[in-house]
């Protein structure tokens, strides 16, 4: 598994590890459907929009620009870099690193959200993702790193304790623990 920029070459898989999840009743990776705000147009990004290819494209280019700080968006939502995991050429995941923490993020959101497509669970990508992913916190200077997890998501909660992180609390439904990032 490598982690790699949203790319339009993984379109097919990327639709197919939606319908997975759908068809599994998982929201985990649900799509970017954020409300138009001040510059901020709004995005509604569907399963059936991005089975067209300029739509997909339309999306890899968004989430490209949420990297830059200046970018327009609601007020709710911070600059982030995602990353996708792909083996052998296919998508089977995702992870994105919020460069700050907002109230929100702070009080149960984090700086780094993940998710893998159900049938590659279980098979050590969150935790490589996570790894790689504090490499890039180190880099940018976040230390330590916020991650949470659902209260009854014990992979989740696996992954975060591998990768060293000090459970700190639980807040609306959220284990807090903070990681190391070097």
């Amino acid at each position: 598994m490598r982690l790699v920029d949203p790319d339009v070459r993984y379109h097919r898989s990327y639709l197919a590890a939606l319908a997975e999840a759908d068809d599994a009743g998982d929201d985990s990776l649900r799509l970017p459907s954020w409300p138009a705000e001040g510059r901020f147009p709004g995005v509604d990004f569907t399963a059936e929009g991005l089975r067209h290819p300029d739509t997909f494209a339309e999306l890899v280019r968004f989430l490209l620009r949420q990297r830059d700080p200046d970018e327009p968006r609601p007020r709710a939502y911070v600059a982030a870099t995602e990353l996708w995991m792909v083996e052998d050429g296919e998508y089977v995941g995702r992870i994105a690193l919020r460069h700050e923490l907002n109230e929100l993020l702070h009080e149960w959101g984090g700086h780094i959200g993940y998710a893998v497509r159900p049938s590659a669970r279980g098979k050590g990508h969150a935790t490589a993702a996570l790894l790689d992913m504090l490499e890039l916190c180190a880099e940018r200077g976040i230390d330590p790193v916020l991650v949470t997890c659902d209260i009854d998501n014990v992979a989740s909660r696996r992954v975060i304790e591998k990768a060293g992180g000090q459970y700190e609390d639980t807040r609306q439904g959220k284990l807090r623990y903070w990681v190391p990032s070097s």
